[in-house]
């Protein structure tokens, strides 16, 4: 998983995508990483293309102009890098990044929460949600980028779940922070329950936050991390995006659940800690 070996950057040409260029940079200098970017395109791409509609070399062209455009992007944004890979490809954008994931290879996918599409889902981009609950490599996504340095980090803050598959993303979150030379905090959200049980739930609340500082503690002593833990309060969202502007991070690291279904609790959650925080979050 780490380090970072190869990036893909979804390309629509809308601002959110420009406003994360820097990023992306960043990202592939700091692993030495090889960049690939990738354009999905359909009809509206004709509209740049002098031929008729019935002309059989419209799909040529279609495609010429595509990679020609992607070409002056990607000119523009990373002058003088000249072995960055250039695809492009028709169809919905979701299915064209999973496509060249799988046959082009990827261990990193970054992009805005919301690019230059309308539709919506849960507030987040209809794309950026496709590639959350598609693709099984580690994805980047900021929808709140103003203020934020973009790199180096310098504070990196885990969300951690009830999930088994928290130790391993605690120690992706680890070696992230360990190879900017950042500090690491951990956050665990302790949900509560309705009004109407919390009565029932009062007694057993400081049982239930002793139990989960012991099992975070074992976590902490396989990864070999002394990573600070702070027990939160729910909703979730809102508590992680708290704690992250409390502890000044620059990067959110959350589990996307090897299911990726929505009735595991870290996926139900990751939209909404996607779309409230207040930096980059890279989910794994």
């Amino acid at each position: 998983m780490l380090p970072f070996r190869k990036i893909l950057f979804p390309v629509d040409y809308s601002e959110p995508c420009v406003a994360i260029a820097p990023y992306v940079q960043d990202m592939q200098r700091h692993f030495s990483a090889e960049l690939a970017v990738v354009h999905a395109y359909g009809p509206e791409t004709l509209a740049f293309s002098p031929l008729p509609i019935t002309d059989p070399r419209l799909p040529r062209e279609a495609h010429d102009l595509a990679e020609q455009r992607l070409r002056d992007f990607v000119h523009k944004h990373f002058p003088g890098q000249l072995d960055i890979g250039l695809f492009t490809g028709v169809g919905e954008p979701g299915n064209v990044i999973h496509d060249i994931v799988q046959h082009q290879g990827a261990d990193l996918v970054m992009l805005p929460t919301h690019g230059r599409g309308p539709v919506r889902r849960l507030l987040l981009g209809s794309v950026t949600a496709k590639v959350l609950h598609d693709m099984t490599v580690p994805v980047w996504t900021a929808s709140h980028l103003t203020g934020i340095a973009r790199g180096p980090y310098k504070s990196v803050l885990a969300a951690v779940d009830s999930s088994e598959e928290a130790e391993t993303m605690v120690r992706a979150a680890s070696a992230f922070a360990a190879s900017y030379g950042a500090r690491l905090s951990l956050a665990y959200v302790l949900e509560t329950p309705p009004v109407d049980a919390e009565t029932a739930f009062g007694p057993y609340r400081e049982d239930m936050i002793a139990a989960e500082k012991e099992r975070v503690a074992g976590i902490k002593t396989r990864v070999g991390t002394d990573a600070p833990l702070a027990i939160l309060d729910s909703p979730v969202a809102a508590a992680i995006a708290e704690e992250a502007r409390r502890v000044g991070t620059g990067l959110i690291v959350a589990g996307r659940g090897r299911t990726q279904n929505t009735f595991s609790r870290m996926w139900s959650h990751l939209y909404p800690i996607v779309r409230h925080a207040p930096c980059p979050v890279l989910s794994m």
